[in-house]
């Protein structure tokens, strides 16, 4: 049987953890797991807030999406999926690596998932997700998606207390 080389015990009760990107915005994040390696502290995040992926239709009926990873696009449709959002009492932030919503989840419907075929590099690793949202701009049509399985971060402490997403 396989050992772990995590801890046993749920870190949750060690607290949150905040990300900082780039651009100066944080995720909140719980402590899932933590790992020594070398005398450097590795651990295993798992964000507060459910995130949330845009998409854009392609094709008539909507069979065809393309993940929307363009930060102009997401700017300009942002308001209106913000709005859509609150309509089912969600609230969609603009989080450091990802986007979020606070809020209850619907319930999930079997019709409202998606299975996404993402390419890593020899692999394919199918990602299931749960429509929140449907919405049009300038005549196209866009759809808001959360991961079915939760979405982990892996990151490092520095020597200045800081973490660094790896």
């Amino acid at each position: 049987m396989f050992s772990s080389p995590f801890s046993d015990k749920n870190e949750r009760d060690l607290g949150v953890i905040t990300l900082t990107d780039e651009q100066g915005r944080s995720l909140e994040c719980y402590l899932e797991d933590s790992l020594l390696v070398d005398g450097k502290e590795y651990f295993l995040l798992l964000p507060k807030d459910s995130p949330v992926e845009f998409f854009v239709s392609c094709s008539k009926g909507g069979e065809e999406v393309i993940l929307i990873e363009d930060d102009t696009t997401i700017e300009q449709v942002y308001p209106i999926a913000q709005a859509v959002l609150a309509e089912q009492n969600l609230e969609l932030k603009c989080t450091a690596y990802t986007l979020t919503v606070v809020g209850n989840l619907p319930s999930m419907e079997e019709s409202d998932t998606f299975t996404l075929e993402i390419e890593d590099e020899e692999e394919l690793e199918p990602e299931e997700l749960q429509l929140l949202a449907k919405f049009y701009y300038e005549d196209q049509e866009y759809t808001i998606y959360t991961p079915i399985d939760p979405l982990l971060f892996f990151a490092q402490k520095h020597i200045s207390g800081m973490m660094k997403l790896l």
